[in-house]
């Protein structure tokens, strides 16, 4: 294949385009109208997981090769966004035609400006507004501090949207189910309104051009090719974001889009710049996502920096076995790829997602942390292999997945992004693994202590024909200041213990706090041995270990022991029309509310501070997702033991 494979008439590379939003805007849709419009017609489902999982597609438009990473909206998979965002060209925000969407916008908006990613508004479901659109642009205003400018100005008849005046070209369409739209003279009802809006958006581009600015100050009215250069230039920037309009269902909009997306999408080598990638050099490649694809195994997806490769070519001393596009969503091998290109690498094991292959790393998002965790167990233990398998694969696959097992409780641990994604996880898991699996919550990691010292006295006499057991201690047990841990000392006098046994002593001591009278392990606790006896021939440090556990399991219950809860360190992060509720959730949880303070880097925001019981917090982001819009998140941290309270 020639090295200019995949390119346009113009030698264009390819480019690529994440389609992010709320979960309901209809993205899936617009993945699948604007793949049919690249003459790639995609089947409902391609690609596996759709609406939970990334999807990739890859058509042709006007003889120029895309990529579309079509992006799971709800917020426990923000960070297979993120991955996507992160090799994208330019972010397609889709959101509804309805201001009260917007606020759900806000944190996807200070990712995009946060990592200075390029973006384009594609308000969907234009069939279905029900007020003013320049309501619903400025909700979303209020959620970004980029400036929106409305491309285009809808027509109505009645209630009804039925077209558009497109505002740098001053031309009017008129939909039509399933076709291209229909050029028709611009309404004397528009004029007012689409010169209203040409002036903003004429306003907003001037700011950061001379020219044009020169112009609008003149009254002189620029043609549509000077306002376009502009344009791209401050949307590469991110000094302003497009906004568009249509109706991915009917296929309305969609050519429009793709119009504007060919002139406004910065090329490769624009956004290797954004990102610091050096543009000299050879093949360069980032993973963005890893998957087990079946009969077609490890595939990991990744953008070409740098270009070309040829399947079977080497990067970083791992052979690329396979190069896939998926037109339509389904995978089909090519023999080479060029920069720009996104497209599936076969058989790197070992290469993780986030990597860079053929240079030094790239920065790449990381997942955030767990709030939400499920401990599991095939029902069938004759099923741990598989069930074992299945979980590498699937963290291998999911950054924001993390899997343990607890030592303590011996439980196989799931932590994640929420419920959903959870969900999601042993829907995959019984699915790959033919496993029927148990799920319940993660055991609290309860601890005991004591609130009074004894002093106990124990005795091993054993006989058993040849030499015995013989060992004597008498162990005073003290509590100690919260989190000071475990102490041993001795004070025996006149080598009532011999030196040789006491490191016994010390070591049975400790042991036996690994689980005590309340069935928790023992922690805070001083243990010295005052005095003993001992025999000379059937003593041993065998025999001084099991007198000294009989003495501390007596002991232990004689002190008073109390239960100790974990408290946790919480940070809810809400908008501050939230904050009332969010206090009010986490006191219900037998918080102690330490205060919040608005969020310096995220202004409209606060961040709330409690103490909260462990135990109280496995279903906490549920109940604040679902009294939040899906907004309020929580970060968390172990604080200190304290004595259960109970409810």
């Amino acid at each position: 294949m020639p090295d200019n494979a995949g390119r346009g008439p113009g030698g264009a590379s390819p480019r690529s385009i994440a389609l992010v939003g709320p979960q309901g805007s209809g993205k899936s849709t617009l993945f699948e109208a604007m793949l049919a419009a690249a003459g790639a017609p995609t089947r409902r489902g391609a690609n596996r997981g759709m609406g939970t999982e990334l999807r990739l597609g890859h058509g042709s438009f006007m003889g120029e090769s895309w990529a579309i990473i079509d992006c799971p909206g709800s917020v426990e998979f923000a960070h297979d966004a993120d991955c996507a965002l992160a090799v994208a060209d330019l972010a397609v925000v889709v959101t509804e035609a309805s201001p009260a969407r917007a606020t759900a916008l806000g944190p996807l908006f200070r990712r995009l400006e946060e990592a200075g990613i390029p973006a384009l508004v594609f308000i969907n479901k234009i069939d279905q507004l029900s007020g003013r659109v320049r309501d619903t642009l400025a909700a979303l205003q209020a959620q970004t501090s980029r400036k929106l400018v409305l491309r285009q100005v809808p027509i109505r008849e009645g209630e009804a949207v039925t077209g558009y005046v497109d505002v740098v070209s001053e031309r009017a369409y008129r939909y039509r189910r399933g076709e291209a739209s229909e050029r028709i003279p611009v309404p004397e009802a528009m004029r007012e309104r689409e010169a209203e809006a040409r002036a903003e958006l004429l306003e907003a581009l001037a700011d950061h051009d001379d020219a044009l600015l020169e112009k609008v100050l003149e009254d002189m009215a620029p043609a549509p090719e000077e306002i376009y250069r502009p344009l791209h230039a401050s949307e590469a920037s991110g000094a302003v974001v497009s906004v568009l309009i249509g109706a991915a269902e009917h296929g309305n909009g969609i050519q429009r889009l793709w119009k504007a997306l060919r002139h406004d999408v910065p090329g490769v080598a624009e956004t290797a710049a954004r990102r610091g990638i050096p543009a000299e050099g050879g093949p360069l490649a980032q993973v963005f996502r890893t998957l087990h694809a079946g009969h077609a195994g490890r595939l990991s997806w990744a953008r070409l920096w740098r270009g070309p490769l040829r399947d079977g070519a080497a990067l970083d001393g791992h052979r690329v076995g396979g190069l896939h596009r998926f037109p339509g969503g389904e995978a089909q091998k090519v023999p080479e790829a060029m920069a720009g290109d996104i497209v599936a690498l076969g058989r790197l094991e070992g290469v993780s997602t986030g990597a860079t292959l053929g240079g030094p790393p790239i920065d790449f998002p990381q997942p955030p942390p767990a709030v939400h965790a499920l401990a599991i167990t095939p029902e069938d233990r004759k099923d741990e292999v598989r069930l074992s398998t299945a979980l590498q694969r699937l963290a291998d696959e999911d950054p924001a997945l993390t899997v343990t097992l607890d030592p303590e409780s011996a439980e196989t641990i799931l932590s994640g992004q929420g419920e959903i994604h959870l969900r999601a996880v042993l829907e995959r898991l019984t699915a790959s693994a033919g496993v029927k699996l148990k799920a319940v919550r993660p055991q609290i990691p309860y601890r005991e202590t004591i609130r009074r010292g004894v002093v106990q006295h124990a005795r091993l006499k054993r006989q058993t024909g040849g030499h015995g057991q013989f060992a004597d201690v008498k162990l005073e047990i003290t509590p100690r200041p919260r989190g000071a841990g475990f102490h041993f000392d001795e004070k025996v006098v006149g080598g009532a213990v011999p030196k040789r046994f006491i490191p016994a002593v010390a070591a049975a001591a400790e042991e036996a706090t690994k689980k005590g009278p309340l069935g928790h392990p023992v922690v805070d606790i001083a243990v010295t041995l005052l005095d003993g006896t001992f025999h000379s021939v059937d003593s041993s440090d065998m025999a001084f270990g099991t007198a000294t556990r009989m003495a501390m399991q007596e002991g232990l219950a004689k002190a008073d022991p109390v239960q100790l809860e974990p408290i946790d360190h919480v940070t809810v992060n809400v908008p501050s029309e939230y904050t009332p509720g969010a206090q009010r959730l986490l006191s219900g949880r037998r918080g102690q509310i330490l205060g919040y303070a608005a969020m310096e880097d995220r202004p409209g925001w606060d961040a709330v501070e409690a103490l909260v019981p462990q135990a109280e917090l496995p279903d906490l982001i549920i109940e604040l997702r679902s009294q939040t819009q899906g907004l309020g998140t929580y970060v968390r941290r172990f604080d200190h033991l304290a004595e259960s309270r109970g409810k």
